[in-house]
């Protein structure tokens, strides 16, 4: 198994951005905190937002003066576009590519529309990307404490022979250097990023929670039960595995839990299961899955919609809506 290689902030002097002018492309989850840990950092930000919107209001009120996406890319060298992947192809098109001048950098934050080429920038432009291991939130709660977030460097397109440098400098200037930048490619990022979403982190796990919870209330259990056991207690269980791998989730639960895991979790996981995900693997890496989700995109997103709505309502979300009242120390989110 290779090792990555990994930087930290003496492999990643911020020199490469000092004199320069950092566009960050809207203020939301990721861009707040690019914006905002940048700025601290000594740097010169501007941001780009659509008057009149709440991420508008946000930037203004964190002291900054946000221009059109067109205007902060001319003002720029480095342009970091944090916005969502769905719309970025469009916002490219119509205002940053007419702006865009050689030597400029363009950075992401994933590599979507770069690694399937629905963003296909001029060869003489730098394309970086700097993903932080974590939302946008905590990138910015961890630098304000004097830490970091882990990130992701990737350099697709060298123009000016510092690329490198310029993306060390960005993930130096959130802070992702005091906690490491560890290296890696466009499809590598991509593909994984897209694979662990679908498979495990988002897909694989609800699906796994609701197959869960029907079965016991189907077999006539409780709802109120069922919910605690295969919705509620996820956290507990990955909370362990967060600090300190399967390892010490297994060294923390009872011996029957650990029994139970190690003989029923293989039956449930299985050959079978495996086999799904290589074919969801190979659907993303034939970019079968990016053409399928564009299309959802430029049609309305008529299944998207309906798909969410089917979800919105699942009894496990009824019985929760109820059950997480009655727990104080849940800072509740409804949708």
């Amino acid at each position: 198994m290779s090792q990555a290689k990994i930087y930290y902030e003496a492999d990643a002097p911020k020199t490469a951005l000092e004199g320069k002018t950092i566009a960050v492309l809207g203020y939301g989850s990721q861009g707040h905190a690019h914006s905002q840990n940048l700025r601290e950092s000594g740097l010169k930000v501007i941001v780009s937002e659509l008057e009149g919107t709440d991420n508008y209001k946000l930037a203004k009120s964190h002291g900054f003066t946000p221009l059109s996406a067109g205007e902060a890319v001319k003002e720029a060298d480095l342009i970091i576009i944090t916005i969502p992947d769905e719309i970025q192809a469009k916002v490219y098109e119509g205002e940053v590519a007419p702006n865009l001048s050689a030597g400029k950098t363009l950075g992401f934050c994933h590599g979507f529309n770069i690694h399937f080429k629905y963003i296909v920038p001029p060869k003489d432009i730098n394309v970086v990307m700097i993903a932080p291991k974590g939302p946008g939130h905590l990138v910015r709660s961890e630098f304000e404490k004097g830490g970091g977030v882990p990130c992701l460097v990737a350099v697709e397109q060298d123009a000016t022979g510092n690329a490198k440098d310029i993306a060390l400098a960005w993930a130096n200037g959130i802070g992702g250097a005091r906690a490491g930048i560890i290296e890696t490619t466009y499809k590598e990022e991509t593909e994984t990023d897209l694979f662990g979403e679908q498979v495990v982190l988002c897909g694989g796990l609800t699906a796994l929670i609701k197959a869960g919870f029907e079965t016991l209330v189907e077999a006539g259990y409780q709802p109120e039960i069922a919910y605690f056991e295969c919705m509620h207690e996820v956290k507990l269980i990955v909370d362990l595995m967060y600090q300190g791998g399967i390892n010490y989730m297994r060294y923390s639960v009872s011996n029957t839990a650990e029994y139970g895991d190690l003989t029923r979790g293989p039956r449930i996981i299985n050959a079978q299961t495996k086999a799904e995900m290589k074919k969801i693997l190979g659907e993303i890496c034939s970019g079968e899955f990016a053409r399928e989700w564009v299309n959802e995109v430029k049609t309305g997103k008529k299944n998207f919609n309906a798909l969410y709505e089917k979800d919105h309502d699942h009894t496990v979300e009824q019985v929760g809506r109820k059950l997480r009242r009655m727990m104080a120390w849940i800072d509740e989110k409804e949708v």
